[in-house]
């Protein structure tokens, strides 16, 4: 396990990951037209890096390092928060918040979630010199680790730990904290996903030119203005007041989204069903055509009794069909023009775009995300700075498909209002989108209102926002079926006895005794969690634990693991009993924690297990034993 991913991080280089694939992971290196830039192709592939010539822009001190560090595999392990996970409202649930370095989690997230995250939303900080950023790396690289791994010299190298390990706040250590998740984030996009990252006029320019370069110029989708105030600002240092935040829009394949019909589903950006339709939630537009359009004219007689002479969108026997099918709409009590319904679970690709200019009336503002914090926190001013307010995630989540089952991450997590918007929308259209949350268990200064109000970390509060959202959401909505809990997963840096025991432990040593307590240090639930999220089954997978003799087993689809210790001769001959009689038992893989077994219980497993391929099985095993 970890010390797998150690020896095999050891051989790891900064072009690993660009050279398995090209356009699929250059995007980059592809213009508008298509052209391939080959003097681009070379930056990435260059076995001699020139950390002189990277500068700001683009290329920034440290590029490389970023994109080394998105190569290198997470070291971390995945433990379950038990007593959580097994209450009755979590323990069905498949929306997960995940406590850890988002690096780390992504990571994670990639080896069973490549490719099925369908909307992604995030909130980084934005290097404002008061939000706190600073980077700090955790990794504890050598000057001669990063010349032989960067092909670097020795002042190169050292400028690269500089900016690392000082805690810089430059545009610099800004690009290069974000470069490597952004890098791992386009791998987890479904082929029809979209990203949404807030930010400020910061970094908001340097933001837009880090995703052209990972997701490609050509799936720029649209950068949307949010007006996050109401008042307007009286700040006399400054020429112009910032009353606006921004959302960068980018795709994972923009061709994808037009086939799909993304983006129609802006209209308004709210769905709702105020005269009950069976059909479900709706939104409606003009059927009357604009002053640049031409449609056919005739008279239509309004529910107040005007008659309305114009042009309209359809002809009059089409309107007479969609009037007698309830899909003309008055507003005003009858007295507005007549628009026709957009129903949210049709996939029409007739509806509006959405536009660029989210107005807080609609989209919520500042003093909405703090007012819903507030208020479900009893009215305790302050527990969490700036929450974004759940109207303008929830725009995001209705602009991105017409779907209402589908992936939402957030792995800026703070406050989990992200976490919050999703619970809504499921409980408002009987939805069953899914969330995926990961936040960085930072540390609450003493004194600030959420300290004094009991809280030691961001994690803990966002998790009690979702847990204190839900009862209200439930309480507002007593028939919803929506999903109102979650997974708690904490990722752990093996550290103390667990590491010592790793670093020291041989596995060429054909010792009769197993001599280690790394099971005891790891526990079989956090083991049996990495590995299944490392073989693709997620982080909630249904696995089955089999008895073998007095000998504790687990087993998922094409893989059974065997973590515990005391394999004796009774438990292999039952494993092997359970392959030969079973029709339904057949996993492919045996996964060992290596730790556990002595030599002998090992090879007396594979031998036994060589049996099978005589049987009328005729099953050939994968032996993995993993460290």
């Amino acid at each position: 396990m970890i010390k797998d991913i150690l020896d095999s991080n050891e051989t790891i280089s900064a072009q690993d990951r660009e050279l398995n694939v090209l356009k699929e992971h250059f995007p980059a290196c592809f213009s508008k037209d298509g052209s391939f830039d080959i003097e681009r192709f070379k930056e990435y592939i260059s076995d001699k890096v020139d950390v002189k010539s990277e500068g700001y822009e683009l290329k920034f001190l440290g590029k490389n390092y970023a994109r080394f560090l998105a190569s290198i595999d997470t070291t971390t392990v995945i433990k379950p928060d038990k007593e959580h996970n097994e209450k009755p409202e979590n323990k069905d649930s498949e929306n997960l918040y995940i406590t850890g370095d988002n690096l780390d989690g992504l990571k994670h997230l990639l080896k069973s979630y490549a490719g099925k995250i369908k909307c992604i939303y995030i909130d980084p900080p934005y290097n404002t010199g008061s939000d706190g950023f600073v980077y700090n790396d955790r990794f504890d690289f050598t000057v001669d680790e990063l010349m032989a791994r960067l092909s670097i010299s020795e002042s190169q190298a050292q400028r690269v730990l500089d900016l690392t390990k000082r805690g810089s706040a430059s545009h610099a250590a800004w690009l290069m904290f974000m470069y490597p998740r952004l890098q791992l984030t386009r791998d987890l996009l479904s082929n029809d996903g979209v990203i949404f990252i807030s930010i400020d006029d910061n970094e908001q320019a340097n933001l837009k030119l880090i995703c052209d370069d990972l997701f490609g110029e050509e799936n720029f989708e649209g950068h949307i203005h949010w007006r996050r105030r109401h008042n307007q600002p009286n700040d006399r240092t400054k020429m112009i007041g910032l009353v606006a935040e921004h959302l960068l829009v980018f795709a994972k394949n923009s061709l994808n989204l037009k086939e799909y019909g993304v983006g129609k589903v802006g209209l308004t950006g709210v769905f709702s069903n105020p005269d009950n339709d069976p059909r479900g939630l709706w939104n409606s537009k003009p059927w009357k055509v604009g002053s640049d359009q031409s449609g056919s004219r005739y008279i239509i007689q309004a529910p107040d009794g005007r008659l309305l002479d114009e042009e309209w969108m359809g002809d009059q026997s089409t309107y007479e069909e969609l009037l007698a099918d309830n899909r003309i709409y008055f507003p005003d009590n009858g007295r507005g023009w007549p628009r026709k319904k957009i129903f949210k679970h049709e996939r029409e690709e007739e509806g509006q775009c959405a536009t660029n200019w989210w107005p807080h009336s609609q989209f919520g503002s500042n003093q909405d995300g703090t007012g819903r914090v507030e208020e479900l926190f009893d009215g305790v001013k302050n527990i969490f700075s700036k929450p974004k307010p759940t109207d303008l995630v929830k725009g995001v989540l209705n602009v991105t498909t017409l779907d209402n089952d589908f992936l939402v991450l957030d792995f800026f997590s703070g406050s989990a209002t992200t976490a919050d918007a999703v619970m809504q929308l499921n409980a408002e259209d009987d939805g069953n989108r899914k969330f995926i949350m990961v936040q960085l268990p930072e540390i609450i200064e003493e004194g600030k209102p959420a300290y004094n109000a009991g809280y030691r970390t961001i994690d803990e509060i966002g998790r009690e926002r979702i847990i204190r959202a839900a009862k209200k959401i439930k309480e507002e909505n007593p028939d919803t079926t929506a999903d109102l809990g979650f997974k708690h997963y904490v990722l752990e840096e093996p550290a103390g006895k667990q590491l010592d025991g790793i670093i020291d432990f041989d596995r060429n040593l054909n010792e009769l005794i197993v001599s280690n307590n790394l099971i005891e240090e790891f526990g079989t639930g956090t083991v049996l969690t990495t590995w299944l999220v490392r073989d693709g089954y997620g982080f909630s997978p249904k696995v089955k634990a089999i008895a073998f003799g007095a000998y504790t087993g687990y087993h998922m689809d094409k893989h059974l693991y065997l973590i515990d210790k005391g394999l004796d001769y009774s438990a292999i001959e039952a494993i092997v009993m359970k392959f030969d009689t079973d029709p339904e038992f057949n996993p492919e893989n045996v996964v060992l924690f290596g730790y556990s077994f002595t030599w002998t219980e090992m090879e007396s497993l594979q031998t036994n297990l060589k049996r099978l391929n005589a049987t009328e099985k005729n099953l050939r095993i994968n032996f993995d034993i993993r460290y």
